[in-house]
This record gives C-alpha cells, sequence and structure tokens, in this order.
C-alpha cells in the first residue's frame, strides 16, 4: 500500500517537473517581447514630446512677436492731438486705399519711402491724401500724409484711422489710431511691425499688402467757401430749380442753356423736364455742382481742390467755356505733376491741356537732338 502510495506521489512529482520545463521558455518569451515593446513605446513618446516642445516653443514665439506687433506704444505714435469741442459735426465719410508693394524695391533696402500709387478718393477735398510705407531701422512704418488745400488760420481733422499689412494665413496684423489733426505731419505707426517678423510671415511672392481706412467724423476750417448763392433768395430771378441729392439750386434756363448744350436739350427739348418746376439731376456732388455754376456765372472758383471736379461736370454737361476755365488753370496756376495734367486732360477731353503735357514730357525725357521715332519706345507713352 505504502509502495503504491510513494508511487504515484513520485509520478505527480515527475510530471509536475516535466511540465515546469516546458512551461518555462514559453514566459521569457512574452516578458522579452513586452520589454522589447516598452522599450519602442518610451523611445516613440520621447520623440513625440521633444517634437511637441519644439512646436510649442515655436507658436510661443510667433504669439509673442504678434502681440508686441499689435501693442501700441506710448511715446511711438508719429503725432496726436487733443480732439476739440467746439468743433460742428459733418456726415461721416470714410475713404480706404489698398496698396501691394513689390519688397524688392531698392527703396525698401535702403530705408527709404516707397511710394505708392494707391490715393485716398480724388473727392475728397479737405486736403490732398496718400498712404506712405517706410523702413525705419528695424521696423515697417506705415502713415497717411495729409497737405490741406488753401487752409484757414485754424483748421482740423477729427478722423479714425485704421493701418492693416495683410498676411496670407488670415494673419492681419490691424493697429488703430484715433486723434484730432491740426497739422501737416504724418500720422500714423514709425513700429508697425518688426522687420524681419513681415519678411517671415507677411510677403507672399515677393510682395506685401498694406491697407488704410480713414473715417472722417468732424472737420472745421478747411472747407471751400462759396461765393455765389443760389438757394431760395434766388427765386425770383430764377425760373428752374436743379435739385442735386436734395440739395436745390435755382438758376435760369435761358443762361444754363446758352451754356450748355446738354441743358438746352434737357431743358427746352423734347424731354419731360423741359415743363417741370424742378429737374432733379442724378449721379453728382451737390458741392462740385456749386461750384460748376459758380464758374458758368463767372466767378472764379476753380483751385486745385475742385479743378478735376469742375471738368467732370464741364465734360458731363457740354460746358465749353467751364472747360476753358480749368484748361486756363491748370495751365497757368495749378502745381499738379505734369503726369496728373495729362490725365485730366486725356479724360474730360481738354485737348490744348493734353498737347502741352505731351510737350513737356517729351521734352523732359528725349535727350536733346534725339527725335521722337517709330522705334523710340517714348513715342508709345506720347501717342494714345
Amino acid at each position: 500500500m505504502l509502495i503504491i502510495l510513494f508511487s504515484r506521489i513520485f509520478r505527480k512529482m515527475a510530471s509536475n517537473e516535466e511540465g515546469c520545463v516546458v512551461q518555462e521558455p514559453e514566459s521569457t518569451a512574452v516578458l522579452e517581447n513586452e520589454q522589447f515593446l516598452q522599450k519602442v513605446a518610451d523611445k516613440i513618446n520621447k520623440e513625440n514630446q521633444k517634437k511637441f516642445d519644439e512646436l510649442s516653443n515655436r507658436l510661443q514665439s510667433i504669439e509673442t512677436l504678434l502681440q508686441k506687433s499689435k501693442e501700441v506704444p506710448e511715446k511711438n505714435p508719429i503725432a496726436e492731438t487733443i480732439v476739440p469741442h467746439n468743433v460742428s459735426s459733418v456726415q461721416v465719410v470714410f475713404f480706404e486705399t489698398l496698396a501691394v508693394l513689390d519688397y524688392n524695391q531698392r527703396a525698401f533696402k535702403n530705408h527709404k519711402e516707397v511710394p505708392t500709387e494707391a490715393c485716398f478718393q480724388k473727392r475728397l477735398k479737405l486736403s490732398a491724401k496718400r498712404m506712405s510705407v517706410n523702413r525705419f531701422e528695424d521696423d515697417l512704418g506705415i502713415y497717411v500724409l495729409r497737405e490741406p488745400i488753401a487752409p484757414s488760420e485754424k483748421w482740423s481733422i477729427r478722423t479714425y484711422l485704421e493701418f492693416k499689412v495683410v498676411g496670407p494665413n488670415q494673419n492681419d496684423v490691424i493697429r488703430t489710431w484715433q486723434s484730432c489733426i491740426d497739422t501737416k505731419d504724418p500720422y500714423g505707426f514709425y513700429d508697425f511691425l518688426d522687420w524681419k517678423h513681415m519678411e517671415t510671415w507677411f510677403l507672399v511672392d515677393g510682395s506685401l499688402t498694406v491697407e488704410v481706412k480713414v473715417k472722417i467724423n468732424e472737420i472745421i476750417g478747411l472747407e471751400k467757401p462759396k461765393i455765389r448763392k443760389f438757394d431760395e433768395s434766388q427765386r425770383d430771378v430764377s425760373d428752374v430749380i436743379l435739385v442735386v441729392r436734395g440739395t436745390k439750386f435755382y438758376v435760369s434756363k435761358m443762361f444754363l442753356a446758352s451754356q450748355s448744350s446738354v441743358f438746352k436739350t434737357l431743358l427746352f427739348g423734347s424731354f419731360s423736364e423741359s415743363k417741370q418746376s424742378e429737374v432733379k439731376l442724378n449721379g453728382i456732388d451737390p458741392d462740385d455742382f456749386h461750384y460748376f455754376l459758380e464758374v458758368l456765372y463767372g466767378e472764379s472758383a476753380i483751385d486745385e481742390s475742385n479743378v478735376e471736379d469742375v471738368a467732370f461736370l464741364a465734360d458731363m454737361y457740354d460746358a465749353p467755356t467751364a472747360i476753358r476755365k480749368c484748361e486756363e488753370f491748370l495751365l497757368k496756376e495749378s502745381k499738379k505733376t505734369v503726369e496728373k495734367k495729362l490725365e485730366i486732360a486725356t479724360q474730360y477731353n481738354i485737348e490744348n491741356l493734353k498737347e502741352t503735357c505731351r510737350s513737356q514730357i517729351a521734352a523732359a525725357l528725349v535727350p536733346k537732338r534725339k527725335k521722337v521715332t517709330k522705334k523710340n519706345p517714348l513715342r508709345k507713352l506720347l501717342c494714345f
């Protein structure tokens, strides 16, 4: 009995030992695989963490630069004055200009002003305006230049300016400026944007896009005085009322017909307006029309601020007297560039002025004794 019992015990122990011998290699392989996978996972996590840290630091650097560019230093704006409280309100006027600048221009590299073709709308008769972009040491500067035309002794414009550098990925940088302007000094920012930051993030195919918006709220001392009245006080010497955007002008039909073939047809032709006591004129500005009428009535109403507008109306209404007055002013008194005069002459069909401007341009560009021939490329400029 004891022999049988011990026999069974020994067989069981032997069986267990054999089982252990078989299972030992399997456990070791699993453990080694787990250790290998853990090492691979640790390596991947370490590399991912490194990349994440690098990306995080870069994004933080970009955010810091953008925040710095948006901050408005108190000492850096070009000019600011206190808004006066005794100015009269005017209708809010918006002006906007957009310029795409060639980064490779020599002016950029030499820290000089980059000229922009984009100027504010010509219908702003208060002052001449243009946007200027400069490089000031390590910064990009953007500002607006204003030169009042025949200002009074005291003048001011309360205005809101918005400067924008347009980014390719909706990362525009916008800085605003609100003040009362009463000097000819430029208004804007010398340090609008860090130069290297601009080169890295805002150049698109070698071009930089800059935008400026102007909102004028109040003005004083810059409005051109009106010499002659065409209001209701002239009712007894008028026989028709011309209405321009709600402003009524009391005038003589016969006199206007003698000055303008268009008015002659409109007021004495077969149109329905010839029988109306009030005639509405569309698509023109009441102030421009007032100065146009003053010119027709013999007043010296043309100056740098309105000559182009008067020429526009003179051409529209076929008024040769007004055209001649504009031509005389541009030839004898105007300080506009010859290129601008040629543009006005071409647009409004002022032939004598056009020929004079062409001759002046040719004399300035063509060397003496050199003729303008078919082979000379200047011929294309002057013969259009």
